[in-house]
């Protein structure tokens, strides 16, 4: 067997270092090679010291990469010992099963998958003979843990690897925390450092990725970056018009039908994902679509897929992709990004910029995985006529450009490095009682060493971490005995036995929009909100007037003054480098390749507005009343510097591109901004005071006020940069 081809006369010293039975699958298998990420994982992998990352594109055979040489290992061992693959779905442990288990089957080595929907007495089978591979949730394995207590040696006691799927949907998320205290947590139970082995096929900045998989010892792990998929990328971006309906504003505008249309007459026929961004707009266009087929006399081959439907219909989606037996095009949200098994897609339709450039990569790479298959962009970007009365966020067509601008960075091979910020505090409260579950209680110095002093959530003082004890005491989540022994309170108790206790994360909460004591709607808000700041929704800007938590509303007033921007940003938080990439392309005057006649005319009308605007040279603008800010940054920093401007009474919304403060004179704007580069910042903590929606996670409910704002405000806040930007606009 050759490294580069079947006729090489060199033959591959990584598949010469494999089992013989796995070889001999391989070659029944009907393989002529290895790819580059197995040529180098294998012997890295079997000299079994390192943890180590294997990125490769989707389709490269990242698992064979990983388990062929776990396998190998688990054959020689002379006493049982098992791999850990740990997924971010049940769906994925599901595709994965199947394909270990046809080649485990030949091996002899046992496949268990564990999760709600897998019989108890297979679980049993395994602890009795814990031996194979075992691959369980985030969530399951924290029943498991918390369940097996003390005796955790026991079955875990011939633990060699840890294998982590899909890397990057952890990173930097709540549900990422808890893995790592997780993987933390059995090698502190056993004793000794297992092997961890992490797989992703979108990671943005590799050292950052390295120390969440290992954290503290980042510069120690292993990095297999294989850029040999070979692929041929094909993208076309499509313009379109549009002009809402007046007299019917909740049904679909006459742009949105035009998408529509085109969708159905592009992807009929064929097996594709479309992206169009929210759960409304996928049940939109699905029920289009259908409607479309019903129309013509075909069956339906449009179906939708997001995490409000129930489990049945999502599966029902994902059967009618992968059966084959007539054409499908699932509709979807972020549900279908990750790998689960749906068969071969022609291409991908996305709606509207992606959430972001590691997400738009991540979604194209289920399109083209057969060999010889180019992988296939259609986006769909949906603009209006620009008139006199149309706003100056909207005459640089940011839909449009985003578009463009996350295509050029996907092509040169940058995504957004993972936010790493988070203090995590939420997950340290669940964590910490799920200790106390696992051992039965244990002393805050134990508590702090495991948590803390181990660097898993390291930027917690020791009085904070008491300050933290005392609260929960206080609520009586927990409770102490005489000999200082950390238990659940009353409280705590019942939270612990209850069936949600396992996740770590909650799902986005929607809030009701109220106005006049009508509902308008339902948003997720994912944007610090205060008492007198701004809104942008169903096509209006709304002054928020009083925000409750408790009941998830939110009452608004229609704001005075223009009209807002088309363009709402609400698919995803741009990073800094996507917004310059924004400014570059507008700056330029050569055409796009990919653009369509219509949206190569609708950027041709963003630069020359742009141009009209000065906006090369230009940075603050008066409009009527108001005044833009054109910062060119990423929402982190936009948001932080209008909560600065806030404090200096000025009211700023987040338009994109710019911020738009609202009723005042270009000096006041040059004032504040100068206040701001002069003055020493607020605190994190004090700048987050005013913010009435800090509590973003699942058990934020619990924490002390001043724990909560400085956990939001390193979430959310860029202080260092909108200080900076402060300067740069008035210098």
């Amino acid at each position: 067997m050759s490294s580069q081809a079947s006729n090489s006369p060199e033959p591959s010293s990584s598949f010469n270092l494999l089992e013989e039975r796995i070889q001999r699958w391989i070659w029944q298998a009907g393989w002529t090679e290895l790819k580059d990420a197995q040529e180098r994982a294998i012997p890295l992998i079997l000299k079994g010291d390192d943890d180590i990352i294997i990125a490769a594109a989707t389709a490269s055979g990242k698992t064979e990469a990983a388990f062929l040489p776990i396998l190998t290992a688990l054959l020689a061992s002379k006493t049982p010992r098992f791999a850990l693959y740990i997924s971010p779905l049940k769906a994925l442990i599901n595709d994965q099963w199947d394909r270990l288990d046809r080649l485990c089957a030949s091996l002899e080595i046992p496949v268990v998958g564990w999760h709600g929907d897998v019989a108890a007495s297979r679980k049993k089978k395994f602890f009795e003979n814990p031996s194979g591979c075992l691959l369980i949730t985030p969530e399951s394995l924290e029943g498991l843990l918390m369940r097996q207590g003390h005796a955790l040696q026991g079955p875990f006691g011939g633990l060699a690897y840890i294998v982590v799927d899909e890397l990057h949907a952890f990173i930097g998320s709540e549900r990422g925390k808890q893995l790592q205290s997780l993987m933390h947590r059995i090698e502190t139970a056993l004793k000794r450092r297992v092997v961890r082995i992490g797989l992703s096929a979108t990671l943005g900045e590799m050292q950052l990725a390295a120390e969440f998989l290992r954290p503290g010892a980042g510069d120690k792990v292993q990095i297999i970056k294989s850029d040999d998929s070979g692929q041929e990328l094909k993208v076309i971006v499509k313009g379109f018009y549009d002009k809402p309906s007046e007299d019917k504003p909740d049904e679909p505008s006459a742009g949105a039908l035009a998408i529509g249309e085109s969708l159905y007459k592009t992807l009929r026929g064929s097996n594709n994902l479309v992206f169009p961004n929210s759960r409304t707009r996928v049940e939109t266009y699905s029920d289009q679509l259908r409607r479309f087929c019903e129309r013509d006399g075909f069956p339906n081959e449009f179906w939708p897929h997001h995490g409000s439907l129930s489990k049945e219909v999502r599966e029902q989606t994902e059967q009618a992709l992968k059966s084959g037996e007539r054409p499908a095009t699932a509709v979807a949200t972020n549900t279908l990004e990750l790998g689960i098994d749906i068969g071969s897609v022609t291409s991908i339709a996305q709606v509207g910029p992606a959430p972001s450039v590691a997400s738009l990569r991540q979604r194209l790479g289920r399109s083209g995985r057969r060999k010889g298959e180019p992988a296939i962009l259609r986006s769909y970007s949906l603009e209006r006529e620009i008139t006199p009365k149309t706003p100056l966020p909207d005459q640089l067509r940011q839909g449009l450009v985003q578009t463009i601008a996350q295509v050029r960075l996907l092509v040169k091979g940058w995504y957004e490095p993972p936010q790493v910020a988070s203090l995590h505090l939420s997950t340290l409260i669940q964590q910490l009682l799920a200790l106390i579950a696992q051992y039965g209680g244990l002393s805050a110095a134990q508590a702090w060493g495991i948590l803390c002093e181990s660097k898993l959530f390291p930027n917690l003082t020791k009085a904070e971490f008491a300050e933290l004890l005392r609260g929960l005491g206080e609520k009586e989540i927990l409770t102490q005995d005489a000999s200082g022994l950390l238990l659940h309170g009353p409280v705590g108790e019942r939270l612990v036995n209850h069936y949600s206790f396992l996740a770590a994360f909650a799902s986005d909460e929607e809030f009701r929009i109220v106005s006049g004591g009508k509902t308008l709607g339902t948003l997720p808000l994912s944007r610090p909100v205060e008492k007198g700041s701004y809104i942008i929704f169903a096509g209006r800007r709304w002054q928020v007037m009083e925000c409750s938590l408790s009941e998830k509303l939110i009452q608004v007033i229609p704001a005075k003054g223009g009209k807002p921007p088309i363009f709402d940003g609400m698919g995803g938080k741009a990073h800094d480098h996507v917004r310059e990439e924004m400014r570059s392309i507008l700056l330029e005057s050569a055409p796009i390749s990919f653009l369509d006649a219509t949206a190569a005319t609708q950027l041709g009308e963003a630069r020359k507005a742009f141009s009209a605007m000065d906006l090369g040279r230009q940075r603050i603008l008066p409009a009527g009343a108001d005044v833009y800010v054109f910062t060119w940054k990423g929402d982190r920093v936009n948001d932080t510097l209008a909560l600065l401007l806030s404090r200096q009474n000025l009211r700023a919304v987040n338009e994109g591109v710019c911020f738009v403060v609202i009723g005042v004179q270009e000096v006041d704007v040059r004032t504040g901004l100068s206040n701001i580069a002069s003055v020493p910042p607020p605190s994190p903590e004090q700048l987050a005071e005013s913010v009435q929606n800090k509590r973003r996670e699942k058990w934020d409910w619990l924490l002390p006020e001043n724990l909560l704002s400085r956990g939001f405000s390193a979430a959310e806040f860029e202080i260092p940069g909108a200080v900076a930007l402060s300067e740069e606009l008035i210098g």
